[in-house]
């Protein structure tokens, strides 16, 4: 097949087509630049823990070469604390035993200069990926088989796609060539920044400063530490206020460090800036088969929340399903699910910061109402870390990917279509390994909780108890899957069996070895059969499903209840 075309060289598409190349799919990234990005050090992005590991994963040493983990988060109002946080303190660390080197759950702060180049020189490393500066893109053309875009000068050429991909930011070209609409509100907020290196009196902490007592303070100010004693401050602007001057920057810095510090300390002025954001969310996000993500399907950041950490999301979401569908093919109902979830998501959060916008900058009465005051101050920390309905990550709980309940199912720790917990697993070669590190394989995990097999030899409990008929039911599955097993699962009993799309969400949890319930949930988080698939028997059928439907009944599964299943996903793909 033709490789996937992905339009946009910034951190999200390049993220994609290292996530695809991790998972077997070529990838041709068009770069409208020349292949390299201006320093900005004022330009920083904050990644959650979630998509931190993300990159990591995808094999960019960036954020542990120059990423900086906050050591806490401070929030102050005039000039008293009244909020203090230190990460891997008050349960931010899971209760159950971690492999030694996991990172706590604090946020990366880096330059997003920095990023984008351990991106690249991951994507240069991989033979699947192939960046092509000065793509500058004009024409795309859709057939039943591909997507062929055109670049315009230098260089002028047609480049052939299996599916491509819009990653080329808030004026996005493939958003205009496709004619998606892209509402929204303009000038949400407003911000002065500064890089500067110093030294401040909260070593290695973020500080949110609410309503600071010096002139030029504003309504609010924030700090965060970045590399080589460096921070970044971001001051709160009026949305339509006069243009900051350099002068006004200037004394806005002094003017802070000596409410801080006592006096204006030595400092050294690295990079300057004054940025708005905006609130706007594309209608589509799939044309047939060409796919928006990142900044071109949205634009998000008030309050604290990050746009780029939704772009990485997106592409979490869309790679491993542009992967099947390359490799084996998908139904409707697979490549329709990015949509559904990832819009859904970042609906809701944009909904959340338009509701929450009025009460924290406005000047009514509400804002004075007892209790307020501690509510605004979770709201900001929530934006800021990543929490709550601003920044968590998502939870696909009404996704068409989501199986159908059944009565073997059983509730865990983790909600259904949540991100599951980073537990330690036992790979199939014997390797204990962490949950998290297996995912972006594009391979479905089944996982069963065991107690006691961390003292048994691999070689007895193998072939133990239920771990044949479950390895049988493994195979037998329509997807490519792999089989874990654990000590222990935040709200497990023994013997629970969980199922985990390759994104690392919870599909279905089972009590028990559960065959029959096991395919069906597997089917159903594939989307069903592929198109091809569902044509019945004859040559489009594809002789993967055949195989693993020939398995799936010699593993127990009833085959009038697998057809009833078939029948009803077919429909639903019929109404998508």
């Amino acid at each position: 097949m033709d490789p996937v075309i992905v339009v946009g060289a910034g951190p999200v598409g390049l993220a994609l087509s290292l996530a695809l190349a991790g998972q077997g799919v070529p990838s041709v990234v068009l770069d409208e630049g020349p292949g390299k990005d201006e320093p900005r050090t004022a330009r920083t992005a904050v990644l959650r823990p979630d998509t931190a590991e993300l990159v990591e994963r995808l094999g960019c040493a960036t954020v542990r070469d120059h990423g900086t983990r906050w050591s806490g988060w401070r929030l102050m109002r005039r000039n008293q604390d009244v909020r203090q946080i230190e990460f891997g303190d008050e349960g931010d660390l899971p209760e159950l035993p971690e492999l030694p080197g996991l990172p706590s759950l604090s946020p990366v702060h880096l330059p997003q200069h920095e990023l984008t180049r351990g991106l690249r020189d991951a994507a240069a490393a991989h033979e699947l990926v192939r960046t092509v500066p000065h793509g500058r893109l004009d024409t795309i053309e859709q057939d039943g088989t591909g997507v062929t875009a055109h670049t315009r000068e230098p260089g002028a050429t047609w480049w052939r796609g299996s599916f491509l991909v819009g990653c080329d930011g808030a004026r996005s070209t493939v958003r205009k060539l496709l004619d998606v609409r892209f509402p929204g509100r303009t000038a949400v907020e407003r911000h002065a920044v500064a890089a500067l290196r110093t030294e401040l009196p909260w070593d290695g902490e973020a500080l949110l400063h609410r309503m600071p007592p010096w002139r030029t303070g504003g309504q609010e100010v924030t700090a965060r530490p970045l590399r080589d004693g460096a921070w970044r401050l971001d001051w709160l602007l009026p949305p339509r206020g006069e243009l900051v001057t350099p002068d006004a920057l200037v004394a806005r810095v002094r003017d802070t460090l000596a409410g801080w510090c006592g006096e204006t300390p030595p400092y050294e002025l690295i990079d300057t800036g004054v940025y708005t954001l905006h609130h706007r969310l594309a209608r589509k996000w799939r044309v047939g088969r060409a796919f928006l993500a990142g900044d071109a399907a949205h634009l998000l950041g008030a309050l604290g929340t990050q746009g780029l950490d939704e772009g990485l999301r997106d592409i979490d979401n869309l790679a491993w399903k542009l992967a099947q569908a390359w490799h084996l093919g998908a139904s409707e109902t697979l490549l329709d699910s990015y949509q559904a979830e990832r819009r859904t998501a970042v609906a809701s959060r944009l909904r959340a910061a338009d509701q929450a916008l009025p009460i924290l900058r406005g000047s009514g009465l509400r804002t004075y109402l007892p209790g307020t005051t501690r509510g605004h101050d979770t709201l900001l920390t929530d934006g800021h870390l990543g929490r709550g309905a601003l920044g968590a990550p998502p939870e696909y709980t009404r996704s068409p990917l989501a199986p159908e309940p059944a009565e073997a199912q059983t509730l865990v720790g983790t909600p259904l279509g949540a991100p599951v917990a980073d537990v330690r697993a036992t790979a199939p070669d014997g390797t204990t390994v962490r949950l998290r590190d297996r995912l972006g394989r594009g391979r479905q995990l089944v996982m069963l909780v065991a107690p006691g097999t961390g003292v048994w030899d691999r070689r007895h409990w193998m072939t133990a108890g239920v771990m044949p008929r479950l390895a049988a039911a493994v195979t037998a599955l329509p997807v490519r899957a792999e089989l874990l097993v654990t000590e222990g699962y935040p709200g497990a009993s023994a013997h629970t069996v969980l199922l985990v799309r390759p994104d690392g969400h919870l599909v279905a949890a089972f009590h028990g070895v559960r065959p029959a319930e096991l395919y069906a949930a597997a089917d159903a988080a594939r989307g069903g059969p592929p198109e091809s698939a569902q044509a019945g028997p004859g040559p489009q059928r594809s002789g993967e499903d055949d195989r693993t439907e020939k398995s799936a009944r010699s593993a127990g599964t009833d085959q009038k209840d697998e057809t009833d299943r078939t029948d009803r996903t077919d429909r639903t793909a019929d109404i998508n």
